[in-house]
């Protein structure tokens, strides 16, 4: 798809921005993880993977083998963006736990190892989680985490749908009064007061 638009980081949380690697802009589904070497993409764009390791896995004789964990991302995008949909707008209870046995799952195939390190500034050392980056399978690690922090430390009621049509956006509202209603301003937020614009004219 040579005019398929780059990828959208809208959404103010990488889970979010996750779900949001299908969507339906103009109106047409476009999928940014169609394969193994889309993925590895959509990860360094999103800054889960640096350039170094972006590159070492397009390099990779294994295609196939990235292709597979592409394919286990839409499976898990998917999973999630049913879970995400059922519940926002309204706060978790400990019922959902129930539900989370696909995110438990790829949590627990992790093999990332925490390291001290100096941080600088005020503070002189840190704790950061490293990873190997050895295996494929080690690109939805990230992402598992990015999701396990949204069920674990968002207000689901601050999860919104884009109101722009036919746009199919999820994000976080982060303002101050919670009144976001657009995934872009320049987007989506423009396209509806042309619409409206349009209307008022028409009116007269």
């Amino acid at each position: 798809m040579l005019d398929r638009p780059p990828a959208f980081f809208v959404a103010d949380h990488l889970a979010l921005d996750f779900l949001n690697s299908i969507a339906s802009p103009r109106g047409v589904p476009v999928e940014w993880l169609r394969d193994g070497r889309d993925l590895v993409d959509w990860l360094e764009q999103a800054n889960v993977i640096a350039p170094d390791v972006a590159a070492r896995f397009r390099q990779s004789n294994d295609q196939r083998a990235l292709d597979c964990v592409a394919v286990s991302a839409r499976e898990f995008r998917d999973w999630l963006r049913g879970f995400v949909t059922r519940h926002m707008g309204k706060p978790l209870t400990t019922d959902s736990a129930r539900a989370l046995g696909p995110l438990n799952e790829l949590l627990a195939e992790d093999t990332s190892y925490p390291v001290v390190e100096a941080a600088g500034g005020e503070q002189a050392l840190r704790l950061r989680r490293v990873r190997r980056w050895e295996d494929p399978d080690e690109l939805l690690r990230p992402i598992a985490e990015a999701a396990a922090d949204l069920v674990c430390s968002v207000d689901f009621r601050l999860i919104r749908a884009c109101e722009g049509f036919p746009c199919t956006l999820v994000f976080l509202d982060r303002t101050k009064a919670h009144i976001r209603r657009w995934c872009s301003m320049a987007v989506c937020g423009n396209r509806a007061k042309a619409a409206a614009h349009r209307a008022k004219k028409r009116d007269k």
